[in-house]
């Protein structure tokens, strides 16, 4: 009779063991999650320009006629369609790896690093040379955040207004799903050419006074699986045949050890 719990026994652990996913073939960012430091990321919610960032910049004045040389010409978007009828669309600056953006007239600008309220300033000072009370308008057109992992819709999102918190991301990706992992919401963001890296943690309500809570353009936010998630990863048809065959083999064992 103890032969016969022994066997069972060895069964049954065996096709557990078969049956456990692996989390290393199933999460993410392992390795950065256990030996980075979670950090505050910026306490600052006001953007900072960066590298490969594309900006529309729009000089306005009282005299138009002296505002129109330090403005990019918009461009149709569509060669198709006859001149007078095509949209047109603003040019962008590139923000090359020195931080610098090519301008009319006043040539190469150090724009990398700067809040857009510093950038306006700094430009206004520049433009002040050859317009009298010139009017800077900056924005970032390529400000977008990725979402990742456990939701319903993961995906790259463009920001229209430059402003997204956490909560507004997970929002846009159509929440978490039921097997996303809560207590484990991982941020990877860039600064100064460097990956950094912060931990939320959505079952309290601290998260809302985090200093990372507003993200930043480029973000990637993950959502890692549960436990759930990651044993439901390691169950294919097969197992079904693998089920089917130990609980025969433990029948016969049982009788023959009758």
């Amino acid at each position: 009779m103890i032969k016969q719990y022994k066997i069972v026994y060895i069964l049954i652990c065996t096709l557990i063991l078969c049956s456990c996913a692996t989390k290393k073939n199933i999460v993410y960012f392992q390795d950065e999650i256990l030996t980075k430091d979670m950090e505050d990321l910026t306490s600052n919610f006001e953007i900072r320009f960066k590298t490969d960032d594309l900006l529309t910049i729009a000089v306005s004045s009282v005299e138009p006629a002296a505002a129109m040389p330090f403005n990019l010409p918009a461009i149709g978007t569509n060669a198709r369609v006859d001149a007078a009828q095509a949209p047109l669309r603003i040019q962008t600056y590139l923000i090359d790896k020195e931080g610098n953006i090519e301008f009319p007239e006043l040539g190469t600008i150090k724009i990398g690093g700067l809040t857009r309220s510093e950038a306006n300033q700094m430009m206004k000072k520049k433009l002040s040379e050859y317009i009298n009370n010139p009017i800077v308008n900056i924005r970032l057109a390529n400000f977008s955040i990725s979402v990742l992992g456990e939701v319903n819709r993961p995906g790259t999102f463009l920001i229209q207004d430059e402003r997204i918190s956490l909560l507004e991301a997970i929002g846009l990706a159509g929440d978490l799903t039921i097997y996303g992992k809560r207590e484990n919401i991982f941020l990877i963001r860039e600064i100064d050419g460097k990956k950094r890296y912060a931990q939320f943690d959505l079952t309290s309500i601290n998260v809302v006074n985090s200093p990372n809570f507003y993200l930043t353009q480029n973000d990637v936010i993950y959502i890692e699986p549960n436990k759930t998630k990651l044993r439901q990863a390691n169950y294919t048809p097969n197992n079904g045949v693998f089920i089917s065959a130990i609980a025969t083999l433990a029948t016969i064992a049982a009788i023959l050890i009758k």
